[in-house]
């Protein structure tokens, strides 16, 4: 749904929760698609997200909305509901999403459910649960399809249609021998234009992409979008077929980590605001601000060092704010830039030179564009000889050195194994600042004499 029917809809939902139209909401929570109500749980208060969800008639309806909810949502949620009741919800969705909000939970209360559920579910579970949240083994489905070397292409197709409510996608029939190790892979294009009695071995694919069980959740969504595939199989060290990864759990993943690193530069920790409580929200950022509240202390003494050029021309102290603020911007450019790359592994570490060296001739043009700009103009302000050179060559300077900085930074931290979303943004913007202003007033002390 667009954003503005979303609107639309929670404008509804609010009206008739203040009205105490239970029915009319009824209607409407069981209509709407289960994704579109799970967006509106988010903008109302815990009291009315309980009662909404209890509106709702049917398990499966129920189970898709808890599965599209967030952690906080989620908590509400499952707080108020029995154990019982909870296992009732969770025997209609698919394992890893079961696992996924079970790990939500007090230990408590997932002993409790894991305890209530049937047997051979409750073991799928806890099979998924041995791996870590944010590896190939903790996102994958462990419900596919793998049938035998010498299965014929007729009993293939029997088995897709008696098995196909028991899996969540099947893109591909994957083949395994007797020991389960997986041996090939075919799509559903090749299974029906096949012959009926031509064997899985016959046609099937040997070179299968496949992600280890321990490999991190990014890695694997780096796999599955540079072989376009819709599923991955995930494999354990002996070749055994575990479960598969699909394209829908791989979207959340690009999504999740993009947002994730995009927090982490900003120095913002790594969850969204209305995730976290005001003292946690400030206490994830009080650290990065430090390091940005240190170099301003840095900045400060430098100024205060070249105090006596500042006392012979005051103009100089007018172009501190829009120096500085050049280097800023071209230096988080470069390490925004790098670090998507990176991310997106389209930067090899191994080779800093070519992209360091790209990023400072872009820095130098563009320092040279705005460094001529912003001399004219001093120099036509002020009319005061070499004012508008220092001015240009500084700005031209600074912004080739933040550019530098900037691209150097975040490709050293990811040689020497540092996460560079977490470090780069207060590093960089930090550094440049400190630079830019030494670059300003070096320069005015040698080509102004003093």
């Amino acid at each position: 749904m667009h954003p503005e029917q979303i609107k639309i809809l929670l404008s509804m939902i609010q009206k008739l929760i203040r009205r105490g139209a239970a029915h009319n909401l009824q209607k409407i929570v069981n209509k709407s698609h289960a994704a579109d109500v799970a967006a509106v749980f988010s903008f109302l208060s815990p009291k009315d997200q309980i009662f909404l969800f209890h509106l709702i008639d049917k398990t499966d309806k129920k189970a898709e909305v808890l599965s599209e909810l967030g952690e906080t949502e989620f908590l509400v949620i499952a707080e108020d509901m029995p154990a019982e009741e909870i296992v009732k919800i969770f025997e209609e969705m698919a394992s890893d999403d079961v696992a996924d909000l079970l790990q939500l939970l007090p230990d408590e209360k997932s002993k409790e459910i894991l305890d209530l559920m049937e047997k051979e579910d409750s073991a799928e579970v806890e099979g998924l649960l041995r791996f870590e949240d944010d590896t190939a083994g903790g996102i994958m489905v462990p419900d596919f399809i793998a049938l035998k070397e010498e299965t014929t292409v007729a009993d293939a197709i029997t088995a897709l249609q008696t098995k196909e409510k028991d899996v969540e996608m099947a893109f591909y029939l994957y083949v395994v021998d007797d020991y389960d190790h997986l041996v090939g892979v075919i799509s559903l294009r090749q299974l029906v234009v096949a012959r009926p009695m031509t064997k899985l071995q016959d046609i099937m694919t040997t070179n299968v992409v496949t992600v280890h069980s321990n490999m991190d959740q990014e890695e694997v969504a780096k796999v599955v979008a540079r072989y376009n595939i819709l599923a991955v199989p995930v494999v354990d060290d002996q070749n055994v077929l575990l479960g598969i990864v699909t394209v829908d759990d791989v979207i959340d993943i690009i999504r999740e980590e993009a947002t994730e690193d995009i927090l982490r530069m900003a120095g913002a920790g790594d969850e969204l605001v209305e995730t976290q409580s005001v003292l946690r929200s400030t206490r994830t950022r009080l650290p990065w601000l430090f390091a940005s509240w240190i170099g301003g202390i840095v900045a400060f003494y430098i100024i205060d060092h070249f105090q006596g050029a500042l006392t012979k021309v005051l103009y100089l102290a007018a172009f501190i704010p829009i120096i500085m603020g050049m280097g800023g911007s071209v230096g988080t450019q470069s390490a925004t830039i790098v670090v998507r790359g990176l991310a997106m592994g389209r930067f090899n570490v191994k080779q800093i030179l070519p992209v360091v060296l790209k990023e400072l001739t872009i820095g130098g043009l563009l320092g040279f564009f705005y460094g001529l700009l912003l001399g004219i103009v001093a120099q036509y302000r002020y009319d005061l000889w070499g004012l508008g050179i220092v001015v240009g060559f500084s700005v031209l300077c600074s912004m080739t050195v933040a550019a530098t900085v900037g691209s150097c930074v975040p490709l050293i931290l990811a040689r020497i194994k540092v996460d560079p979303a977490v470090a780069t943004g207060s590093f960089v913007t930090t550094s440049i600042d400190i630079l830019s202003v030494l670059i300003y007033f070096q320069i005015a002390t040698v080509l102004l004499h003093l």
